[in-house]
């Protein structure tokens, strides 16, 4: 509880920084607008530990603002959903739905927040594939990052992989 409190007021701190009293209401990066919808995950969804006990994950590094640090692609579902994400190094997410593409811009805390998500430890052990092929219209997620590939169906309990999807998913249209 704590953790999150302190990490709400750090967004808080973060966003007041970049916006002023506003808030941390995603932009239009072409426009420079606020954008009409803004993602619904809460504040801090990194734990103070990693489930091993060791210290909380730090960010990973930024080289450049067209650094693509990570993307992610959702797909399948009774619909046949098709929805992608991009985070670049410059605290934009790209985002593409039924041809509809969009760009936001995140807050200096959201920023640091899916950095740190793509910086677990956790992650390196996760498999690049955890897909429960007997299931039928799971939506299926591919993420790369770090120079790999990971498709998952969410069906295999992976605490920072599900972490990464949930907060990323939280950018996606609705």
């Amino acid at each position: 509880m704590a953790v999150v409190m302190v990490a709400g007021l750090l967004g808080l701190a973060g966003c007041a920084s970049e916006q002023g009293a506003a808030g941390a209401e995603p932009r239009d990066v072409a426009a420079g607008t606020p954008t009409a919808t803004s993602p619904s995950a809460p504040a801090s969804v990194t734990p103070a530990t990693s489930p091993t006990g060791s210290p909380r994950p730090s960010p990973v590094p930024v080289t450049g603002p067209d650094q693509l640090l990570v993307t992610m692609e959702v797909t399948g579902g009774f619909a046949g959903v098709h929805k992608e994400v991009a985070l670049r190094g410059d605290g934009s997410v790209h985002t593409t739905d039924k041809g509809e593409r969009a760009v936001r811009r995140t807050s200096p805390a959201q920023f640091t927040e899916l950095r740190t998500l793509l910086g677990d430890p956790a992650l390196d052990d996760v498999s690049d594939l955890t897909m429960n092929m007997e299931a039928a219209d799971l939506f299926q997620y591919t993420l790369r990052f770090g120079g790999r590939t990971v498709r998952t169906d969410l069906s295999a309990e992976e605490p920072a992989l599900d972490r990464l999807v949930q907060a990323l998913s939280a950018w996606l249209p609705k």
